[in-house]
């Protein structure tokens, strides 16, 4: 039988993985907010690009769009 690596990440109430998180107190030990993001490889040079990759979603089609409003104005 294989042994089964542990993951780091943090599993949560409802099952999903998540981050871990950090107290503020390790934060500031880091030495503030902005070197904290530095020692976590994050900056927001890098986190503009991450988010210029990630698609535009429109939630709704026009045809929801309307029906959402007409919905909405029958309710009134």
């Amino acid at each position: 039988m294989k042994a089964v690596k542990k993951s780091k990440a943090v599993i949560s109430p409802l099952g999903f993985k998540t981050h871990k998180s950090y107290s503020p107190e390790e934060i500031w030990a880091a030495g503030g907010t902005t070197a904290f993001g530095r020692k976590m490889r994050q900056s927001n040079e890098r986190m503009a690009e991450i988010f210029k990759k990630v698609p535009q979603v429109e939630p709704f089609t026009d045809k929801e769009w309307e029906e959402t409003l007409r919905i909405l104005k029958e309710d009134k």
